[in-house]
């Protein structure tokens, strides 16, 4: 079991855990500065190529409210809590269908169970390391939005399936709205802001499409990346991984410091923007070689997809 004060001494805590409502803010704007930007471009620039660079862009910030609504869900985006839980639903979760009340009591588990067979999220990282094909049908799911429509498909019908053979009609549908009404106000509240811009197809082109692709495919990555292959599931400095991410993997695949993983499995309590110091005081501290580091992502997917594809060798042979 790991304790942050063997490590780290009272001061070095009381920095690393200290939160910035200013910094908070900025992050929330800039996700959505960004994925705004995007669009303009598109709209001032209509080509295919800026068509793809939005779609691209849009995606990983997507992601990008995804971990501040992770962040949220841990309470260190706002020092207020009420602040705290309204951004985290209506600015992040809700219009990436994501339930922030839900996702706090299933991500609690995930810490205290981590890469135990307890652990919610341990289905994500079991099945790796895989062959090159079976990756690629996985990637070729998630770009072509099979992926994520089966998952979100499934999540409304739980929502608003019969719970008791006596439920109502109206029951089921207040028990559905109850979970999913968020979603549906921020989704109607978002087209309202495109269509007042004239572009309300942005909606579904460059909204609903970057969710239902890209974005499905680097969520898949960054999976992959926090716990797959990890060396030993039973030591908390090497169940979980910490991969470097260059700018361009900062924009694309690890928005708002995602990529230390490690160091948030460590200190709960840590904003996510405070993961790199806490990342060079573990190192300054000589504890590296403890740690479970991998230099980039392309090497993390190298390892997923290294499996041996024994029918194909076979066939070869």
């Amino acid at each position: 079991m790991f304790k942050a004060s063997s490590v780290f001494t009272p001061d070095e805590l009381l920095r690393l855990k200290r939160k910035s409502n200013l910094r908070g803010a900025w992050m929330v704007l800039h996700a959505w500065a960004v994925i705004f930007g995007a669009m303009a471009l598109f709209a001032w620039w209509p080509n295919p190529l800026t068509f793809l660079a939005a779609v691209v862009i849009i995606g990983a910030r997507q992601l990008g409210l995804a971990i501040l609504m992770h962040d949220a869900a841990h309470g260190l985006l706002f020092t207020n809590n009420r602040v705290n839980d309204w951004v985290g639903a209506w600015l992040l979760g809700d219009p990436l269908m994501s339930d922030i009340y839900a996702y706090r009591t299933y991500h609690v588990l995930h810490h205290r169970f981590t890469q135990q067979p307890n652990d919610p999220d341990l289905s994500l990282a079991a099945p790796f390391p895989i062959t090159r094909a079976s990756f690629a049908g996985k990637a070729i799911r998630d770009l072509t939005g099979q992926t994520a429509y089966k998952q979100r498909a499934a999540a409304l019908r739980r929502a608003f399936r019969k719970s008791s053979a006596d439920m109502t009609v109206a029951s089921q549908f207040g028990q559905g709205l109850t979970r999913f009404g968020g979603f549906f106000i921020s989704s109607a509240i978002l087209f309202a802001i495109l269509a007042l811009a004239g572009h309300p197809w942005f909606f579904l082109t460059l909204w609903v499409v970057p969710l239902m692709t890209f974005n499905q495919l680097i969520t898949r990555i960054r999976s992959i990346a926090e716990h797959s292959m990890v060396t030993d599931n039973d030591d908390p400095m090497r169940n979980t991984r910490t991969t470097h991410a260059n700018w361009v993997a900062r924009a694309l695949i690890a928005p708002y410091f995602v990529n230390y993983h490690l160091e948030h499995h460590l200190l709960m309590a840590v904003p996510c923007y405070n993961l790199p110091m806490a990342h060079a005081m573990l190192l300054a501290k000589g504890l590296a070689s403890r740690m479970e580091l991998q230099p980039g992502y392309l090497a993390v997917l190298r390892r997923a997809a290294s499996k041996p594809d024994l029918a194909a060798l076979r066939a070869a042979a």
